[in-house]
Order: C-alpha cells, then structure tokens, then sequence
C-alpha cells in the first residue's frame, strides 16, 4: 500500500466552456490513466474569466506539484499566471481552438497520450513575457491578428472553421496601422498589418509565421508582418503550415528582450489568444526560464 504523503500532488483545473469540449473525457480518464503509485489528483472546474489564476496561485502557495491547464491557449495563460516564479509546474491537456503552446512542446492533441506524458513527469523551464505586466507565454499582438481574436471571442463558435471564416472576411477591408518599436534601445518604424511577439514557434492551429523561434532562449521574436494583396495571401497561406511563411519578404523578424511599441490610439491587442484593451504604449519583457512545464 502506497502512503499517501509520498505521493506527488496534482491539481487539474478545467475549462468547461473551452474550444472543443474534452473536459468530460478528461474528468473520466485521469482516474485510469494516471499512475497512482506516484500520483494523487483533484478536479476543479473554473466559473469565471481569471479564475484559473487564482486557483493555480493558491496550489502552488499550498506546495501542489503539478497543476494541469485543460483548455486552451487562454486556460493555460491563466493557470500559468499563477505559477511563474514558482516550485510548481504546469502541465498541458490541450482542449481549445489553437493550442499553440501545447503544439509547440509537442504535447499529443489526444487525451489519453497527454496524461501519459503528466506520468513521466518530465520538466522543461520555459520563458514568459508581460505587456504592461500582463503575462504571456506563447505569443502576443497587435493588429489584424489582434482584431480576428476579439472577433472570434465574440462569435458564438469555437475551433478552426470559425477562426478561418473571421480571417477571411477581416482580411480586405482592415488596413496597416503605423506603429513605432524601441526594441532594446533601437528605434524601428513601421507600418504594419500586425506585429506579433512569439515566445515559441506556433501561432495556433500548427501554423506558424516563426518556427525558428525557442521558448527558452531569453528573446522574444518580433515578428513584423506586411499586408499582401488578397490573391497573394490566398497563394501564400499554405506557407503558413509549411513553416515557410517567414521565408517571404513581407515578414521582418526582430529578436529582443525589452520592446516599446509606441501607436496612434489605444486599441485591443493579444494575449495568447485572449483579446484586451490596452493603451497607446505598451512594454514588452521577457521573463527567462520563469515557468515549470511537463513535456514529453
């Protein structure tokens, strides 16, 4: 009989209103696919925007070994929110729209598989970044990409069809915006479809627009992209799950570990997806090797 004080804590909180809808086969799965001879696990569900943070901010306080984010993109950025800085290390069981981060570390899609890589227990330390000290950790934006999230937060409709269609009609009738970037004490002007800050190579849904980029390198990737005339973007969206997009002239990638970027008007940008209002200036620093993260 295993004593229970030898076991590794686990905490899985759940999004119940994430993109596709695993939370049920999640809850009936960890009893059978976790190992209980160095594991013991509790559920709970989250009620409410940022109450992700608050529960994975308590576990770590309470000494929780790991806690799982099972969502998307927007579950995981609450629940590490919680756990930068901390012993404590965050788990992934991808159950969103895009799931960039899980995608990036190759974390399997499938349930089953992502529960078996929680048993191995394996730990990366990754970086994250803050835009006016609200944390990131896969990538954030401004600009059209920005635009698309807040209308797909609105939709109704989840997953990857929804995100295309809102892309698709967006793309012609939004126009560059002007933006100004002191990007490690450099100044860039730029004029600029959308202006992305990737902390690892996905943008969601496997496409990426930088797949050189390294989660644990101490930069973030400036990623400046042009607007194309709508044929071309149609020609050149393949490149986009090729990994090649960066190869065109209309991307610029700058690696930094301190950006201002300065616009004309306060406007939404990105957080890992999640859509917010933010004000003309923004500040945009790296955290190294700040968070504990189970991989394969």
């Amino acid at each position: 009989m295993t004593d229970d004080l030898t076991l590794k804590r686990i905490l899985f909180i759940i999004n119940p209103v994430s993109g596709i809808g695993k939370h049920k086969v999640v809850e009936g799965l960890t009893d059978h696919r976790l190992d209980k001879t160095r594991y013991i696990h509790e559920i709970v569900y989250t009620n409410a925007a940022g109450h992700a943070t608050e529960i994975s901010r308590k576990a770590a306080a309470d000494g929780v070994d790991i806690v799982v984010a099972v969502g998307g993109d927007g579950t995981v950025n609450e629940t590490a929110a919680g756990l930068v800085g901390t012993a404590t290390s965050m788990a992934i069981v991808p159950a969103g729209s895009g799931n960039g981060l899980a995608r990036h570390l190759k974390i399997p899609m499938n349930v089953k598989r992502a529960l078996e890589i929680i048993n191995r227990g394996k730990i990366l330390k990754i970086d994250t970044a803050t835009i006016n000290n609200q944390l990131f950790v896969n990538l954030a934006g401004v600009g059209f990409d920005a635009s698309v999230a807040k209308k797909f937060s609105e939709a109704g409709t989840r997953g990857f069809s929804t995100y295309l269609r809102i892309t698709n009609k967006s793309y012609k009738q939004y126009e560059p915006k002007q933006y100004t970037l002191i990007i490690d004490g450099k100044v860039f002007k730029r004029r600029a479809l959308l202006i992305s800050f990737a902390n690892s190579s996905q943008f969601g849904n496997n496409t990426s627009i930088d797949p050189a980029a390294s989660i644990n390198d101490g930069f973030i990737d400036v990623c400046i992209v042009g607007k194309m005339p709508y044929w071309k973007a149609l020609l050149y969206a393949p490149l986009l799950f090729l990994k090649k997009f960066d190869q065109t002239r209309y991307v610029e990638i700058i690696r930094a570990k301190e950006v201002v970027l300065k616009r004309k008007k306060g406007k939404t940008i990105h957080l890992d997806g999640d859509p917010m209002i933010m004000g003309k200036e923004l500040t945009m620093r790296i955290n190294p090797l700040s968070l504990n993260v189970i991989v394969p």
